[in-house]
């Protein structure tokens, strides 16, 4: 082997190595800050540790919702019509919440079993339900009123 094609190889393997650490470094510091998508069901099967946060997602269950009058505490409860889980939310709930409608809360639980959202989002459209929420709710045999657009 020629000293220029020793050269090239060196160079050739370094900028592998060093392009495979970037992705490793890249892909260990996103693992964290990823939000897996939880069904009340899974969320009852599944042993989720107290402050784990990930994505709950269900229907909010009719006569539920409980605000707090003198702040911005609100409590209801996310139901895949199987399992039922207690959401509790301090802030300004989306202008789509209601319920009976789809929502998917960002949070952890806690100790006492409820789920502490520090994001509400509601279903945006009458015809539209994230894909997850609409297996979930299909696997607990609720049927779903939208597509999945």
């Amino acid at each position: 082997m020629t000293p220029t094609r020793k050269r090239r190889l060196t160079i050739a393997l370094f900028i592998l190595i060093g392009a495979g650490s970037a992705t490793s470094l890249l892909l260990y510091a996103l693992s964290d800050n990823l939000l897996y998508f939880q069904s009340p069901s899974d969320v009852a099967v599944n042993d989720i540790p107290e402050g784990k946060r990930f994505r709950l997602g269900g229907l909010v269950q009719p006569g539920s919702v409980n605000r707090d009058p003198d702040s911005l505490a609100v409590s209801f409860v996310v139901t895949d019509g199987q399992e039922n889980i207690t959401v509790t939310f301090e802030g300004i709930l989306p202008d789509l919440f209601r319920e009976g409608q789809g929502v998917i809360a960002n949070g952890s639980m806690l100790a006492s079993g409820q789920f502490a959202a520090r994001e509400v989002l509601a279903k945006h459209d009458e015809n539209y339900m994230p894909p997850e929420i609409a297996d979930a709710l299909e696997r607990a045999g609720h049927p779903t009123s939208g597509g999945t657009n």
